[in-house]
């Protein structure tokens, strides 16, 4: 897989020469350029998950950026109006990472949604505390936390 990825960045970086685009843009479009062209071929290199992953990881991103999107105008509902609608509180979710990088992972990535702060990962390793603005229903906001970034996190990484 690591091969098919450093071949895509070399890819990337002729293709953005060749065009005289030496920019975040020109390699952007060279990787994407590059990716197809390696997917096309690949019947060549046997089984390998590099496609499968680099689908994953652009599943995080698109979901990330959804997920930012939705709390950011929820936080901003909150400010704006009135009232206060926010109910916080802090919950304990179950963990099924296993590496130090991937529990980091879904930790930043819940940090980084306004509305939601990681405080600390417990002893064992098994269970992140999450400070919830939004704190409606315990174990709906459990899965979603579950079943959105720490699934695909654990699918972009492993």
């Amino acid at each position: 897989m690591r091969n098919l990825f450093v071949l895509n960045i070399f890819l990337a970086a002729g293709f953005s020469i060749i065009m005289g685009k030496l920019s975040l843009s020109g390699l952007t479009v060279g990787f994407i350029i590059g990716y197809l062209a390696l997917w096309v071929t690949r019947p060549l290199y046997g089984h390998n998950t590099y496609f499968s992953k680099v689908t994953n990881v652009l599943q995080l991103i698109v979901f990330f950026i959804r997920e930012l999107l939705i709390s950011n105008f929820r936080v901003l509902w909150d400010v704006i109006t009135p009232g206060n609608i926010s109910k916080p509180g802090v919950i304990a979710v179950p963990l099924d990472t296993e590496t130090d990088f991937e529990i980091m992972m879904v930790a930043n990535l819940v940090s980084l949604t306004p509305g939601t702060l990681s405080l600390d990962v417990s002893d064992d390793r098994k269970s992140l505390y999450v400070h919830v603005m939004f704190l409606d229903d315990v174990d709906t906001t459990r899965r979603n936390i579950k079943q959105g970034i720490e699934k695909r996190v654990l699918e972009a990484i492993r």
